[in-house]
């Protein structure tokens, strides 16, 4: 994750950018971030997992979506503005809905690491959501065929609910029954 412009801009200057851009640019305190075009094994590795989520939800009340949508997170505690665009969310509050993105906090993403993300995802975005409340935060490491899931404890911090390498099977803790076996993902 680069950061697209080398100066702090307000939200107006970016939405007027992200008009005229073809990239996937997100916005977090003020400094616009342009994501890489992802992998053809990340494309196939979001395919995958959003099937098995979407599979999963049928039925129920909750949502996924996967990149390119715009998330905005808000809630009654953080000032600020911040877009990202995650490669998959499960939203389940349905009134943060606009025609253009979703603002709240959805109540699960799914980041797939990239050589040139890694530190975005596992640091700033890890603290982004935790602070803001996501329940649950899964990093996909394609290049460790890993995935490790964090999750909201009672104290708002996230701990370690689950991490596998090259095999086993994966749970949640927010989606009660979900799994997937890694070597079906990987």
């Amino acid at each position: 994750m680069n950061l697209y412009i080398n100066e702090s801009m307000s939200i107006d200057d970016y939405f007027e950018i992200r008009e005229k851009s073809e990239h996937l640019l997100e916005y977090i305190d003020g400094f616009v971030y342009m994501s890489p075009s992802p992998s053809t094994k990340h494309q196939r590795i979001s395919s995958k997992l959003h099937i098995k989520l979407g599979n999963f939800l049928e039925g129920k009340h909750c949502e996924v979506f996967h990149a390119p949508f715009d998330i905005e997170l808000k809630n009654a505690i953080i000032e600020g503005t911040k877009i990202v665009i995650p490669d998959l969310s499960v939203i389940c509050e349905k009134s943060g809905f606009t025609e253009s993105r979703y603002i709240g906090v959805p109540n699960l993403i799914v980041e797939i690491l990239s050589p040139s993300n890694q530190s975005h995802d596992l640091i700033t975005k890890l603290n982004l959501y935790m602070n803001y409340g996501v329940k649950e935060y899964w990093i996909v490491n394609p290049m460790l065929h890993s995935i490790t899931v964090y999750a909201l404890n009672d104290e708002s911090m996230y701990d370690q609910h689950d991490m596998k390498t090259k095999n086993g099977i994966i749970t949640s803790k927010f989606l009660v029954g979900f799994k997937i076996d890694l070597e079906e993902i990987f």
